[in-house]
């Protein structure tokens, strides 16, 4: 039986020693957010100057004046923030030099890949991770979309011994040593599948932002702006992922088509279906309430950590009218995905029978659901079965002051136009 996680103290949280001793630490640094400065950083630390087009500038600012302005981050919520921007800058640097250098990774093609689009916590990392463990498909590790080109110098394996995965795994043993309930609501180990959003990080675009740290100007700034110019980023950075694969196994490659997920596609529904037109999108649909209660859940859990005050109010405010402008954009754009291209997929049904499911998706995308295949998603689901980390109970009415069903009724207008059920 899975362990059960009840974190009773989320609003006023009791620290561990070690979570003290890094709250103590973070609070003797100065954190230079200064734009100037972070990306001379970046070009010293790979010994490139060129960053490629200067429009990113003005959402890197954006991201830096925001964050610096927010008193209630803690010294090591300010040293996180900026160590991510820092690993975009050089990132970025990286990117744009390979490119210069074999301007052929521009002719790849990205071949239907099968791509999942869900609210998160709505079952689609299970699901993405599912299809993965089939190794015709061709899928994105953590470390790699944490450097999806390694350093000067370094190898490229693509394994565990890469720098990169190494690199990866040192952030992921520090995160479970300060938040140790996290491998039980978001894995981040190096191997998991993860979001192919974190490829816009490069260009200082994308909704990730917002999960990294509380940041509505920045949420303004990108509902407001075509997202079309980043999901042409990330196209090419899949690409480049795909010439590696070719030069690092010569002879013995063999193309795979690509399965991602993001719950940011939902609302980019056709800026997806355009830079992707021949991709199968799969659109998962669960409880809106049973997905806000995990998401600020886990987010407050993080906040003990990056903020001086657990921001509660904040919290369910913010993730439930984000969610509601999410769903709205779905329920607006999912009749325009081609019905040959896409699916619903139910989290109920999911749940109750996912290879089902996975066979369902696979015949939309024209891919045999081969006894090989069925071998490898089911070994998958036998060695990560549901709550293997252990299960969150959630506490809306306790920890943020509001029942399930008063949360509910924003989203009639979602529960009405779409396969999802209430659960709770």
């Amino acid at each position: 039986m899975s362990k059960r996680i009840d974190i009773s103290d989320l609003a006023n949280p009791v620290l561990t020693d070690m979570q003290r001793a890094a709250v103590d630490y973070g609070e003797t640094l100065t954190i230079d957010f200064n734009r100037d400065t972070l990306l001379a950083e970046a070009a010293e630390t790979t010994g490139l100057t060129d960053f490629g087009p200067s429009d990113f500038v003005e959402r890197l600012d954006l991201l830096l004046d925001e964050w610096n302005s927010d008193k209630g981050l803690t010294g090591i919520a300010r040293l996180s923030l900026r160590n991510k921007l820092l690993s975009f800058a050089k990132s970025r640097l990286l990117i744009h030099d390979l490119l210069k250098r074999h301007p052929e990774i521009h002719q790849q093609t990205i071949d239907r890949p099968i791509i999942v689009a869900g609210l998160p916590r709505s079952g689609t990392t299970h699901l993405l991770n599912l299809m993965a463990a089939d190794q015709r498909l061709r899928s994105l590790p953590l470390w790699e979309s944490y450097e999806p080109v390694p350093m000067p110098g370094e190898a490229v394996t693509g394994d565990a011994s890469d720098p990169r995965f190494q690199r990866c795994q040192q952030q992921w043993d520090m995160m479970q040593q300060m938040t140790p309930y996290l491998a039980a609501m978001h894995p981040m180990n190096p191997e998991h599948i993860h979001e192919e959003l974190e490829l816009m990080g490069p260009d200082f675009a994308s909704y990730n932002f917002e999960w990294l740290s509380h940041s509505p100007r920045w949420r303004d700034h990108y509902l407001t702006t075509d997202q079309t110019p980043h999901y042409a980023y990330l196209k090419t950075i899949l690409k480049i992922l795909q010439w590696q694969d070719q030069q690092r196994l010569g002879e013995h490659y063999t193309p795979r088509r690509w399965v991602l997920k993001c719950p940011q596609h939902l609302e980019q529904l056709p800026v997806l279906h355009k830079t992707f037109p021949d991709a199968t999108i799969a659109v998962t649909h669960r409880d809106p309430v049973a997905v806000i209660q995990s998401a600020v859940t886990m987010l407050a859990y993080g906040q003990r950590i990056n903020r001086r005050t657990v921001l509660m109010d904040e919290l369910i405010n913010y993730w439930s009218e984000r969610i509601q402008s999410l769903l709205k954009s779905c329920v607006r754009d999912r009749p325009l995905l081609p019905h040959a291209q896409s699916i619903d997929v139910p989290f109920h049904i999911f749940m109750a029978d996912d290879l089902a499911m996975i066979e369902h998706i696979y015949a939309k995308a024209a891919l045999p659901y081969t006894p090989e295949a069925h071998n490898a998603l089911q070994n998958y689901v036998t060695e990560h079965p549901r709550g293997k980390e252990g299960r969150v109970d959630y506490h809306l009415q306790r920890d943020f002051n509001i029942s399930p069903a008063e949360l509910r009724k924003a989203f009639t207008f979602y529960l009405e136009n779409s396969p999802a059920k209430p659960e709770l």
